[in-house]
C-alpha cells in the first residue's frame, strides 16, 4: 500500500488526532513481506551504491542479461 498523504485539518484542535492517523499510514505503507522490482529498459541516471535494479536485459543490460543487479564499487554487479 502506497502512502497517500492527506490535506491537514484547518482546526487546530483535530490536528493531534490527524498526525496519529497520518503517522499509522506511514508506518501501514512502509511494512512489506515482498519487495516487487518492475524491470527497466534504461540505467538509472545517477546510480548510487547499494541500489538494487531489475534490467530488462534486452534495452538495458548491464552485463549478464535480464535479472537483479547492484551497483557497487562502480559497476553493476550481477546478482540473478
Amino acid at each position: 500500500m502506497a502512502y497517500i498523504p492527506r490535506q491537514p485539518p484547518a482546526d487546530p484542535a483535530l490536528l493531534p488526532g490527524f498526525f496519529s492517523s497520518e503517522l499509522n499510514n506511514i508506518a501501514r505503507s512502509t511494512v512489506t513481506d515482498t519487495v516487487q522490482l518492475q524491470p527497466q529498459s534504461v540505467a538509472p541516471a545517477k546510480p548510487r551504491a547499494g541500489l538494487l535494479v531489475e534490467a530488462d536485459g534486452t534495452n538495458w543490460n548491464p552485463g549478464s542479461g535480464a535479472g537483479l543487479y547492484i551497483y557497487r564499487a562502480g559497476a553493476w554487479v550481477f546478482l540473478g
